[in-house]
């Protein structure tokens, strides 16, 4: 699997680099990346964020920085997905930071998810998530609050 023509700065740890596909993406210093990971072009990864195994991220996915993406986590880019579809849209997803996201959670496209917002595994996030809240279920729904 390769790693592409991405911006990775050199405190970056992968830890089995023959076992990513990496492309196209940005990534910031002291982030660690494990096996199996997916990152897709126009993604921008923050510092010190940890990207466990079996994850997949899309395009135009903007992550902040002090985030942690557990096994097996699944973003999206398209609302509305077909096998040929001329009228696509890809669709952003904000990661604001200090977010972490649980195992198996799937995030939607076009979704913000707020500073400190915890998600939890097995999650299907389909609206933004607010700061300092956390949530769980299919979909998603908010079960705490930080005050």
């Amino acid at each position: 699997m390769p790693i592409i023509n991405c911006l990775i700065a050199p405190s970056v740890r992968v830890f089995c680099p023959d076992l990513v596909n990496l492309y196209g993406c940005t990534i910031g210093k002291e982030t660690t990346i494990g096996p199996f990971v997916e990152i897709q072009s126009d993604v921008e990864i923050g510092e010190n964020c940890s990207i466990q195994s079996h994850s997949f991220i899309c395009s135009d996915v903007h992550m902040g920085n002090d985030v942690f993406i557990g096994h097996g986590v699944m973003f999206t880019n398209d609302r509305y997905p077909k096998s040929h579809n001329p009228d696509w849209v890809c669709e952003p997803t904000f990661v604001e930071d200090s977010v972490s996201i649980g195992t198996g959670a799937i995030v939607l496209p076009g979704v913000v998810l707020g500073k400190g917002c915890i998600i939890g595994a097995g999650a299907v996030v389909t609206k933004d998530v607010p700061p300092g809240t956390t949530v769980i279920g299919i979909p998603a729904e908010q079960i705490k609050k930080e005050s």
